[in-house]
């Protein structure tokens, strides 16, 4: 009997042990994440769920990985589910099940930044409002009110996991789990109680046990076995906190985000690529783009740092899941690079030899004879000729080679040769039949109104159900006032820390202020007019989203805070900061729902010649059919000021066209380190006129289009918009190996390999028109190219013939098919628009 008893204990010891190593599915070391014992160079790409609808999901994540993307990230919104305490929403465009099942689907793996804590340029860093009102409650600290709220919803979103079977060891596509999220700065500012509360958090979360690894990134002190990470521009100089770990990237910037006010960001495809295979060829092994879709943040969920409607973060996919070429293009055959490259670089770190002042070599060597190899040059102004293994390479600058053989350099960071396309917003629709209903500034006697001695924080009163509340006071003027005689009118002045304001005195508008963004606070100061007897001076304050980061920003307060004062009195300055104070939360239109097909029919709309225009706090409603095809639509909103908008009830979000983007807009050099103040565009021009409305949302006819405006605009020449494309381009350096002939190259066939030009219309679309082709030296990018001094006269001729009328098409690079070579011994390239119709 004890014999059988040492057996069945044995077994049931080896049986745990298989269980676990069954389990144990994804692990790392130190050269890379380990998936069903296999190292794998990852690439990953975000996509936020809730800034695209459902519908679109599944061509993103298709289009995501015929990029090459191997994981989808995804940050999880806690104020999106977990709108009031204990009472959760997990539909629509916050469905994150179905979200990581169709990931799921398409054959791509899931990291999971479950924070909550996410920044993203999202209302409250993704925090619920009702979170700062409970007792005690202090973010992101070693506070028990906060773990206990955090350690609940981090542990709800887990078992929902587990309860669908999504994490990896459970036949799932969960790999990566990532709890907080940048704490690392807030810890150097907090000290030991950041410490504590950092090394809380990573124990919390390993000790749910989903069985794959944790991450945290921008955390250097990240405690085993979570894995510390990078984000920024560039992270070939980071190393993981342990020797043990692998290097890994969570957040490649593609851009950075648009705020009303400033430019549009773009980085060119160059420096992002160049920033990847430096990190590549430093030893990483995994590296996210932070955006891959930025999508929209519709309706009020942008963050207080004025952050616009529109994310869409010059992403690989534009904000309305259209490809954004040549960038999606140019990283697509990088990922094809590095995964041809990937037998090495997980076998072996490399050997870095100098090739000159500024160019390096990586060679990377495994024990099976696989070799790859990357020659970089660093230079930001010159080209370079380097030798490597006897064969001599062109470098252009601030580039660098991928060689999967360690003889071909079938891609680099500089030359694209991935088609570029220019994109057009045609309208649609002409002029709509509008109706307006001016918004009336409230009583302090209305049954919804509160009063207080003394000014209180907006956000208190609101909790964030309305950018918009009503301060309201009476000032007494006495009939011997001087100003009533002498017509020198009193002097109002109001600070705020609000983002924007509207002034009323006795029911008219007297004046407008807003914050920018080197100063988001606020002042109003101006003459009032004034009369004998009692005044009603009504404040507006409007803020633009909740702070989503910075230390304790849960403490930041908003609204109109004071001093509040009225000058040139007989008294002197009065003082109307402590003076008996009525509050009206929101706007009468949203009480009402004006923004749903059923409400606002209490109230009496004008329209024709009585329509209100360039009215402050204005509603605007109208009907319109959707437009034919399956082109992406939006608004077209640069006639307007500042509100938002509704499209059939659904928050298209906030419009902000009247404020105009400010910076340094103007040529943009690839080369250099790149900085979000670098290759800005838009300068004097709206920073968003386009609003995209999902196509989900529209039925074929009678949809109901809302704006409140605040400054007053013309809706007359608002008008709905198509986003397609324009025209393709080539740009193809003769003489280049490709990724599709590298393989004939290395094998000694130089002698068949052709370059090709290729060129494909959208769905639905033809080639109409070359517009340009030159074989030479063209200068220019797609969209403005021009010949240069060597131009072969056939250029056109071989397009016209291969392209007119038909969707794609391609043509040789080689001399012979432009009429022979214009200027022999000079390197030469192909450059060629065509137009899409």
């Amino acid at each position: 009997m004890q014999s059988i008893s040492v057996l069945l204990l044995l077994s049931l010891f080896f049986f745990s042990l298989f269980c676990s190593s069954v389990r144990a599915t994804v692990s790392y070391d130190d050269r890379a994440i380990i998936i069903n014992g296999k190292r794998r160079i990852l690439i990953s790409g975000s996509i936020h769920y809730p800034r695209s609808t459902p519908e679109m999901w599944p061509d993103l994540i298709q289009k995501a990985k015929d990029g090459g993307l191997d994981i989808i990230e995804t940050y999880v919104f806690w104020n999106g589910h977990e709108l009031s305490p204990g009472k959760f929403k997990f539909e629509g465009r916050y469905d994150l099940v179905k979200f990581i099942k169709l990931v799921q689907q398409a054959g791509l793996y899931i990291n999971l930044r479950i924070g909550p804590y996410i920044c993203g340029e999202w209302n409250f860093g993704g925090f619920p409002v009702w979170l700062k009102y409970v007792p005690g409650m202090e973010f992101r600290a070693d506070n028990h009110p906060f773990k206990l709220a955090m350690q609940g919803f981090v542990q709800r979103i887990v078992n929902m996991m587990k309860s669908e079977n999504l994490f990896e060891p459970q036949g799932g596509p969960i790999i990566l789990a990532q709890i907080e999220n940048e704490y690392g700065p807030i810890e150097w500012e907090v000290g030991s109680p950041g410490k504590a509360y950092t090394k809380w958090a990573a124990e919390m979360a390993v000790s749910l046990d989903i069985g794959v690894p944790w991450i945290m990134c921008k955390q250097e002190d990240a405690p085993d076995p979570v894995i510390d990470t990078c984000n920024g521009f560039y992270c070939e100089d980071f190393s993981p906190n342990k020797p043990y770990k692998p290097k890994m990237w969570t957040e490649v910037w593609t851009a950075w985000y648009t705020k009303f006010g400033g430019p549009v960001p773009r980085r060119p495809a160059e420096d992002l690529a160049f920033s990847v295979a430096r990190f590549i060829q430093n030893n990483g092994s995994f590296f996210n783009y932070y955006m891959y879709h930025g999508g929209t943040n519709f309706g009020r969920t942008t963050s207080a740092l004025f952050i616009a409607t529109s994310y869409d973060y010059d992403a690989p996919l534009d904000e309305y899941g259209l490809l954004n070429e040549p960038k999606y293009g140019h990283l697509r055959d990088l990922h094809k690079a590095i995964k041809l490259s990937e037998p090495a670089l997980v076998s072996s770190y490399p050997t870095v030899n100098w090739l000159g002042k500024n160019q390096e070599a990586h060679v990377f060597r495994s024990k099976s004879g696989d070799c790859s190899a990357f020659l970089s040059n660093y230079d930001t102004k010159y080209s370079v000729k380097v030798t490597f293994q006897n064969i001599q390479y062109d470098l252009p600058p601030w580039s660098i080679s991928i060689l999967p053989d360690c003889k071909t350099a079938v891609y680099n960071t500089a030359r694209i040769s991935s088609q570029s396309s220019q994109m057009m917003m045609a309208p649609v629709i002409g002029s709509l039949s509008w109706q307006s209903y001016n918004e009336e500034t409230p009583s302090a006697e209305e049954s919804d109104t509160l009063s207080a001695n003394g000014l209180l924080e907006q956000i208190n009163i609101t909790r964030d159900s309305s950018d918009y509340l009503w301060y309201m006071t009476d000032v007494n003027v006495g009939s011997d006032e001087g100003f009533l005689k002498n017509g020198k009118d009193p002097f109002l002045t109001v600070m705020s820390a609000g983002h924007a304001m509207h002034v009323f005195i006795n029911g008219q508008q007297s004046g407008t202020v807003y914050g920018g963004l080197d100063n988001p606070k606020l002042t109003y100061s101006g003459n009032v007019k004034l009369r004998a007897g009692i005044n009603k001076i009504s404040l507006l304050s409007v803020a633009v989203g909740l702070p989503n980061v910075g230390l304790h920003f849960e403490t930041w307060n908003t609204g109109v805070l004071g001093p509040v004062t009225l000058s040139g009195l007989n008294e002197g300055t009065r003082d109307l900061t402590i003076q008996r104070w009525s509050y009206k939360v929101g706007l009468k239109g949203e009480s009402l729902s004006f923004h749903t097909s059923s409400g606002g029919s209490s109230v009496e709309w004008v329209e024709g010649s009585l329509l209100a225009q360039r009215q402050p706090l204005t509603w605007y409603k109208a009907t319109f059919d959707a437009p034919e095809g399956n082109d992406p639509v939006a608004l077209d909103m640069v006639s307007m000021g500042k509100g938002q908008i509704w499209v059939n009830g659904e928050g298209v979000g906030r419009h902000w066209p009247g404020y105009i983007a400010k910076g340094h807009c103007g040529e943009c050099n690839y080369a250099g380190d790149y900085t979000e103040k670098k290759c800005q565009t838009n300068c004097g021009q709206p920073s968003q006129r386009w609003y995209h409305v999902p196509r989900s949302w529209l039925k074929p006819s009678g949809n109901l289009l809302v704006v409140f405006e605040e400054w007053g605009g013309v809706p007359t020449r608002i008008s709905l918009v198509r986003r397609a494309t324009a025209s393709v381009c080539a740009d193809i350096v003769d003489g280049q190996p490709t990724l599709k002939n590298w393989r004939m190259v290395s094998s000694g066939k130089s002698g068949n390999v052709r370059r090709k030009a290729h060129l494909w219309c959208p769905d639905g679309k033809k080639i109409s028109k070359i517009q340009f082709a030159s074989y030479g030296v063209p200068q220019g990018t797609c969209g403005n190219f021009r010949e240069g001094t060597c131009h072969a006269h056939k250029s056109y001729d071989a397009f016209e013939k291969n392209c007119i009328g038909r969707q794609s098409c391609s043509v040789n690079v080689v001399p012979k098919v432009f009429g022979g070579d214009p200027c022999p011994n000079t390197s030469k390239k192909l450059s060629v628009e065509a137009i899409c119709r």
